[in-house]
């Protein structure tokens, strides 16, 4: 009987590159190769650019040879290995050819059906678009099941992580090929279906516009909102200053493409936008966008009209003296510790001796800690432990300046609480919640005295997390947020102002990108993995999406999801499906070793 089984095709032996365009990411993909050992052909439009293309990697390797990374020599044989043209018939031997030219569908559509005529039949042709639909660029190719997208990200000398860009039509050997390349580079490849944005920029740009929208419509300042996000979540740069270090032409080019493939009301981009790209101000290159600069491609902020003045810093217009704190959970101990160790008297309040004790023992436990690590001693334990005193009656908050909740985040508890408060605090007592998501104006309307209550948002853990978000409502009165604000400041806090809206800025910016991030997932476009790959490398943050969801809890971040959808309205705000499901199975997190993903084998 005649065998019908048919072999695997042979991998093809990639060793001569081809890159089109030698611009800064063209050139920096080159090296890339060239440092790997790949024979590379760089082609530009022109000797003008072609110059340029040399130019850059010149200075590229040049630093690096400054830095002692490589030698003199590895850098000549670096730049031996690539040649120069300004003729895509030059490309004929190459393997794998990619393009990293403008990004226009017109111009990468007439490079890809001149290689027809140029390449062989087993060359890999690929795209480094960052937005532009892959499947259209194939489709300039007589053979549209070699082209892939190869998305490296800038610096490319640098920058580890490259999105693998499969159309329907790629070929899977093609696909399998790719992926092997970018790994023998030393590179991380993620690999996710043709849709504008890929994983990184379609996770990111929808982030970044909702940042822009809040800036546009006055709900904080530009300050604020980039402080709350670096010090809040981690993140390397505030969400305005890292548009302009993109360049705001580019991120509306980013938006409106995004928006036009998938008519996400997210993603066109705020009006704002294209207003700032009209007037010229795009950011760091021009030395103007949502900060000014020293000059064009300057890095250095210098102060404009939206500066904050240095005259204007927040004063205590309330004598703040003993502050209270109610509640003796994680955060209330955080925070009883934090105004402690500021040199304050605090009386905090719990539901039963045991759990005030508890409190004690918790920050008494953080000090030996921090002793044994030679970062404090037995002498400011005791001066700290002797400005504690505990009860398990809200009557003795009597004499407080301040008083802070930090109990459980149900409203009508905290309402209750805010209700006796009323009675027990003397007048004049600023009265202030640390929810994360709830209303603070059902609280101060418990209350005669709306005026005196405001939300003061400390993050987890408290003695070490920086960012206070300081919630005024529409009736809170003006010295009390000033008084907060020079409070926080005090007590070596970063403090960011807000109005009081659902998630105010951190969670308001976060929890959209995370449930972008389980649609992205529920949709099968990428892997978990991927996602969280891509997020970390491609945008330098602490964490992915799913590493954090599963540390926050899903069960939370679906709750505050849900607020946020309620208050909004915004389709987009919607709790992912995927979401709702994991909390039904019970499948929280970490703390119950199930969510995004199974801890109980770690």
């Amino acid at each position: 009987m005649r065998d019908m089984t048919t072999s695997a095709p042979e991998p093809r032996t990639i060793s001569t590159i081809g890159v089109i365009g030698l611009g800064t990411m063209g050139a920096g993909i080159a090296e890339v190769f060239a440092r790997n050992g790949y024979a590379v052909v760089g082609v530009e439009q022109n000797d003008e650019a072609l110059a340029r293309g040399r130019q850059y990697l010149e200075h590229s390797t040049g630093r690096a040879v400054k830095r002692e990374k490589m030698t003199a020599e590895e850098q000549a044989e670096l730049l031996g290995r690539i040649t120069f043209s300004t003729a895509l018939k030059d490309l004929a031997d190459a393997d794998f050819v990619i393009e990293a030219v403008v990004e226009s569908i017109d111009v990468k559509k007439g490079i890809f059906r001149e290689l027809d005529a140029i390449v062989s039949p087993d060359a890999i042709l690929a795209t480094n678009t960052s937005s532009l639909s892959v499947t259209e660029i194939s489709t300039a190719n007589s053979s549209p099941g070699r082209v892939i997208g190869v998305h490296f990200f800038n610096p490319a000398p640098v920058q580890n992580l490259v999105e693998i860009v499969r159309t329907v039509v790629t070929e899977q050997s093609v696909l399998d090929e790719v992926k092997a390349l970018v790994e023998a580079l030393g590179k991380n490849p993620v690999v996710c279906g043709d849709k504008a944005g890929f994983i990184a920029n379609t996770l990111l740009f929808g982030y970044l516009n909702h940042a822009v929208s809040m800036y546009e419509g006055r709900y904080a300042t530009r300050e604020d909102i980039d402080a709350a996000m670096r010090f809040g979540c981690g993140y390397p740069m505030g969400p305005l200053a890292l548009l302009d270090l993109i360049g705001l032409d580019t991120a509306y080019e980013i938006l409106e493409t995004m928006y036009r493939q998938g008519r996400d009301r997210l993603h066109a981009p705020a009006p704002i936008l294209k207003q700032m790209v009209t007037a010229g101000m795009l950011g760091r290159k021009t030395g103007r966008g949502f900060y000014t600069y020293e000059g064009p491609d300057s890095p250095t902020v210098v102060a404009d009209d939206r500066t904050p003045s240095a005259d204007g810093q927040p004063q205590l217009k309330h004598d703040i003296k003993q502050v209270g704190v109610v509640g003796t959970g994680t955060m209330a101990t955080g925070i009883v510790e934090v105004f402690a160790k500021s040199g304050y008297d605090v009386l905090y309040v719990g539901r039963s001796a045991d759990k005030v004790d508890g409190v004690v023992a918790a920050i008494t436990k953080s000090f030996d800690k921090q002793i044994q690590r030679g970062r404090s001693t037995e002498e400011a334990k005791a001066e700290v432990l002797g400005r504690l005193t505990g009860s398990t009656s809200l009557d003795d908050l009597e004499d407080v300046d301040l008083v802070v909740e930090a109990i459980a985040e149900d409203l009508k508890v905290k309402t209750t609480l805010f209700e006796n408060l009323d009675e027990i605090c003397k007048p004049g007592a600023i009265l202030a919640t640390t929810t994360s998501s709830l209303p603070v104006i059902a609280c101060a309307q418990a209350t005669k005295r709306p005026q005196d209550v405001i939300g003061m948002h400390f993050f987890n853990p408290a003695p070490i997390m920086k960012l206070v978000e300081i919630v005024s409502t529409v009736s809170t009165d003006e010295d009390v947020t000033e008084t907060t604000r020079a409070l926080v400041a005090k007590i070596g806090k970063v403090g960011v102002s807000c109005a009081d809206r659902a998630g105010f800025i951190v969670n308001a910016l976060l929890f959209p990108y995370l449930n972008d991030a389980v649609k992205m997932l529920e949709a099968h476009y990428a892997t978990a993995d991927d996602i969280d790959l891509a997020m970390k490398q491609g945008c330098a943050l602490p964490m992915g999406p799913f590493e954090l969801l599963d540390v926050v809890g899903n069960d939370v971040s679906l709750a505050i999801q849900r607020e946020l959808y309620l208050e909004f309205r915004e389709p987009g705000f919607a709790p992912a499906p995927l979401l709702e499901h994991l909390v039904t199975a019970g499948y929280l997190g970490r703390k119950t070793k199930r969510g995004f993903r199974d801890y109980s084998q770690r």
